[in-house]
């Protein structure tokens, strides 16, 4: 009897260590829904009896807005937002009820997917342990068969029904989304309002962004518009260094302080003037082949975040690492309506987004009286690389071009910087020197796109 009883004991904790694991190992399976292509799997185990899912977004981990019962919750990956040929069908013949059921049923078929891919791992996990203490114990075949049979048995009943048991709601609460925004609790996509004016037929490029598009510290437009001035667009940004190696007529909408919100897909309010949608405006541009994206800095608040560094002991405070990461989320979110927006532009450009060059070289002793160190250079150039890194996995996921603009030897306090610095008119932006450096890379990266794909464009002069 206490043989027996220990048996059964020793195989209920091999079998919740089995689940354990197999809860951290099974990969995560595969499914389309609405235009997206959503892995589904389990979130690491949690203590708490509910709370929200896990979702990842271009390397964000966000919690879910749907809650779940139980220390088992989903993880949702997702890794393709193009919408498919089925999906364009069913929204083009008005079926959205069957587009809204399919996208939680199918998530909930994935779950289940994935707990029978679990129970099968946690079986086969439980499987090497009873081989070697049979082996151990010298047993005959016979009876090491029923040992390892009636183990492997009681192993998988358990672990199905202690996943069942808890994450019982999570299948019915996964049918209940009925768009992907149900999980992130955004909204669906507003339609982008339609900019007053004629079509610019002769606009080859268009740039989107922020102050690193526009050019902001270098030298002002010839005949520049009051908008012009507000959004600090320069003669010396990297779109009109592009015009100029291309002989191309380029529409810089892109404009000091944008975020994707306020700017990109929103109006901006900048003192009395008020900038239109730059996406509205680039709708415009019937003809343009490509379109330059520079957004990013201002949605995480990076300004606000090198001043805190700077008058700051050190930057990697809990507060300002929570801050950032909060912000960085948010980008994501906003990022990915922006992706969407763009493969849907009716003249397919040619999308390039631009990633941010990392300022900070080697040496900051150009910086120290502006209370930088190396170690807060160290933390602020970790915080761009992660925003960087979001930047590039969106563009790589919607099938764009990322580009990194590479100011090795050009750094802050180098003998030729591509950084303004401190005492300059935008600390931090590139010069006009820094600008070429960024319109060069976009040059290269679309000249060899346009080599791997016959269907674009030529892009030399």
């Amino acid at each position: 009897m206490v043989i027996a009883a220990a048996y059964a004991l020793g195989l209920a904790g091999l079998a919740l260590a089995a689940m354990w694991l197999a809860v951290r190992i099974t990969p995560l399976q595969p499914v389309s829904a609405a235009g997206q292509t959503v892995r589904v799997g389990a979130a690491p185990l949690e203590r708490s009896l509910s709370g929200p899912g896990q979702l990842d977004l271009f390397g964000q981990t966000i919690p879910t807005n749907p809650h779940f019962d139980g220390p088992i919750r989903p993880r949702l990956e997702l890794t393709r937002i193009k919408e498919d040929a089925e999906v364009a069908r069913l929204l083009r013949s008005g079926d959205h009820e069957r587009l809204t059921l399919d996208v939680g049923r199918k998530l909930a078929s994935g779950w289940v997917r994935y707990g029978a891919w679990e129970t099968a791992v946690a079986a086969g996990l439980a499987l090497l342990p009873l081989a070697a203490w049979t082996g151990l114990r010298r047993m005959p075949p016979r009876r090491t068969i029923l040992i390892v049979a009636g183990g492997l048995a009681l192993v998988t009943a358990v672990n199905a029904a202690g996943f069942y048991l808890l994450a019982s709601n999570t299948p019915q609460a996964l049918r209940d989304v009925r768009s992907l925004q149900d999980l992130v609790g955004d909204s669906p996509l507003a339609p982008v309002p339609r900019a007053e004016g004629p079509p610019l037929g002769d606009v080859r490029a268009v740039a989107l962004g922020d102050s690193t598009a526009a050019g902001s510290g270098n030298g002002p437009l010839p005949a520049p518009s009051d908008l012009d001035r507000a959004c600090q667009r320069s003669a010396d940004s990297y779109p009109q260094a592009l015009a100029r190696a291309n002989d191309w007529n380029v529409l810089n909408l892109a404009c000091s302080g944008a975020t994707v919100r306020d700017g990109v897909l929103g109006v901006q309010i900048l003192g009395e003037q008020v900038a239109p949608p730059q996406i509205a405006q680039a709708q415009r541009a019937t003809e343009a082949s490509v379109v330059m994206v520079s957004v990013g800095v201002n949605d995480v608040r990076w300004s606000d975040l090198v001043q805190v560094c700077a008058i700051s002991p050190s930057c990697d405070d809990r507060f300002s690492t929570a801050f950032f990461q909060d912000r960085l989320a948010r980008f994501a979110l906003d990022y990915r309506r922006l992706l969407r927006i763009l493969a849907t532009l009716p003249q397919h450009p040619a999308v390039v987004v631009n990633e941010y060059y990392d300022p900070f070289g080697p040496d900051v002793s150009c910086l120290r009286e502006e209370g930088f160190t190396r170690q807060k250079a160290e933390v602020l150039r970790s915080r761009l690389a992660a925003l960087n890194a979001v930047l590039r996995q969106g563009a790589e996921t919607a099938g764009f071009t990322a580009v990194k603009p590479d100011f090795e030897g050009h750094r802050l306090c180098s003998a030729q910087p591509y950084v303004q610095g401190p005492a300059d008119r935008a600390p931090l932006h590139p010069t006009a020197a820094g600008a070429l450096a960024i319109a060069l890379a976009d040059q290269q990266a679309l000249l060899t796109n346009a080599n791997r794909a016959s269907v674009w464009p030529s892009f030399s002069h």
